[in-house]
């Protein structure tokens, strides 16, 4: 007997868009996407994981950043794209720093002398490129939250022969409050401070490392981190933009040779100051 009403319309995916569902798809450098919302078309020249974000080379060389996941079209489907998985590291001889890799070597207890360094993101850089050194060595980094209480915070430490404080200053250049506060400190034994000139420690790595010649210059006005991050087309609207921001900084930081000198220069002075007999 014929069916007189056809198949079942319900039977069907009768919810499936015109273009298809969309399905995961591996930002691959190379893969030529379409934006579905701008209509931007281009090839994946970069992916920052860390950023979350992809950025596509149009065929006039224009290039446009978008955040990883939905939104694109593939051969006229619609993708969610994802990072690619990064492919292991072979393993190191040296360390970050350019010093010999000690193996099988258990941390030591910390000797009595210190680093202090003015905060969080200056200690993951001391970290990441010294931090296999320190360890060896035995010697502690520890967070100022700033400079202004520089003076008290040494008088509280109490240095001594066998107790030596060095001390990271960001911006110590002459005329700044950094460069005076430390001055007080001046006639102080066993204390040895020491700076590098830029405004923050983001600038003491390399800007090539980034894919730019020099750092942005940002207005006074403006707050400098989320200056710098709006230069460079990177999220900057919460704190959360800015940290993930300085991570990516930082995972282009693989050992000394990422860092500028000035930067460099007085991290081993310090260490060289805490760790003498």
């Amino acid at each position: 007997m014929a069916d007189r009403y056809g198949s079942d319309v319900l039977g069907t995916d009768w919810r499936r868009p015109p273009r298809g569902r969309t399905t995961e798809q591996t930002a691959d450098l190379g893969l030529v996407l379409e934006d579905a919302t701008s209509g931007f078309c281009g090839e994946v020249v970069a992916v920052e994981r860390d950023l979350g974000t992809v950025v596509l080379e149009d065929r006039h060389l224009k290039r446009r950043t978008f955040p990883l996941g939905p939104g694109f079209l593939l051969d006229g489907a619609p993708v969610s794209l994802v990072a690619p998985t990064p492919a292991a590291p072979a393993a190191p001889t040296r360390s970050a720093s350019g010093s010999r890799l000690v193996r099988d070597h258990r941390a030591r207890v910390a000797l009595p002398s210190r680093i202090l360094v003015e905060g969080k993101h200056d200690a993951e850089l001391v970290e990441k490129v010294w931090g296999h050194d320190l360890r060896v060595e035995g010697v502690a980094v520890e967070m100022l939250h700033g400079v202004d209480d520089l003076v008290a915070v040494v008088d509280d430490f109490a240095p001594s022969a066998g107790r030596r404080l060095g001390i990271l200053v960001d911006h110590l250049v002459p005329g700044s409050k950094e460069s005076r506060i430390a001055e007080r400190l001046d006639d102080r034994d066993h204390v040895l401070v020491v700076g590098h000139p830029y405004v923050d420690v983001w600038q003491a790595v390399k800007p090539a490392r980034l894919g730019a010649q020099t750092w942005p210059s940002v207005p006074r006005a403006v707050e400098w981190k989320r200056g710098v991050c709006a230069a460079f087309g990177w999220p900057h609207e919460s704190q959360a933009d800015v940290a993930r921001a300085w991570q990516h900084i930082l995972s282009r930081v693989n050992s000394w040779t990422d860092l500028e000198p000035a930067f460099l220069g007085r991290v081993e002075e310090l260490i060289d100051f805490v760790t003498s007999p």
